[in-house]
């Protein structure tokens, strides 16, 4: 089925999501090849198109009706909003759902909140500008895929100060793993190591990205924690001679 207009439309929120034909690809489980090729020639299944609308967060219907609007997607929350978001373990709970693209059914089917209080919570959300709220609770995210917290900011001090409780596990089941690596290299390849470490958490955002569309419990919640910094023991440090 062909649908010029409405790809060209689609391919506007593909741009203002930053999304790719491979990251289409990864999540469709198809060839970048055969994405190119939908959008080249414009022709594709209506099953196929929903699919494709489902990744950039927009309906038949309104993809019809409206343009993308043009705004710019947050990189990051002021330091106020991740405060407010803190200050509010419910509020922080749907944001973190949200972010991880769960639908308002889903969460109320996870975790212990009522409909209105889940819609409410959505509503301040759209307040902060982290989402937009529309009819039956569906939800379109404001961030880009680069979105990070603030560095030291009242969120990733939130995490830090449960560094306890995520540490304290033996990380042995499939997918879980723990290392650390004590080593002494250049600067030039201090930087390096970061920069690959850069890479992981890229591709680890766009593989989240990738599998919103399978169903929840086919995507369990992960948390990987990349780090690096000068440091030894306090006890390496007491003996140290500089």
């Amino acid at each position: 089925m062909a649908f010029p207009t409405l790809f060209d439309a689609l391919k506007l929120h593909f741009k203002a999501r930053g999304l790719t034909y491979a990251d289409a690809a990864r999540a469709l489980g198809l060839s970048e090849a055969t994405v190119k090729r939908i959008f080249s020639r414009r022709d594709c299944s209506l099953e196929r198109f929903a699919q494709l609308c489902d990744l950039v967060q927009v309906d038949l219907g309104e993809l019809a009706r409206v343009q993308p609007r043009p705004r710019r997607l947050l990189n990051q929350l002021s330091r106020a909003q991740e405060e407010a978001l803190v200050a509010d373990p419910h509020l922080l709970l749907v944001a973190v759902c949200a972010l991880n693209q769960m639908g308002a059914e889903e969460m109320l089917a996870a975790y212990r909140l009522e409909r209105a209080q889940c819609t409410a919570l959505l509503l301040r959300l759209e307040g902060l500008g982290v989402l937009e709220l529309f009819p039956n609770d569906r939800i379109r995210l404001n961030v880009a895929r680069t979105f990070a917290w603030i560095p030291n900011g009242p969120i990733m001090r939130y995490v830090t100060a449960r560094a306890a409780d995520f540490f304290d596990h033996p990380f042995a089941a499939p997918g879980e793993s723990m290392r650390i690596v004590s080593v002494r290299v250049s600067a030039a390849a201090a930087v390096g190591l970061v920069a690959r470490l850069e890479q992981i958490a890229r591709e680890y955002s766009e593989q989240h990205a990738a599998d919103a569309v399978l169903p929840l419990a086919d995507r369990p919640a992960l948390s990987v924690c990349l780090a690096v910094r000068h440091w030894e023991p306090p006890e390496f440090r007491a003996l140290a001679r500089v």
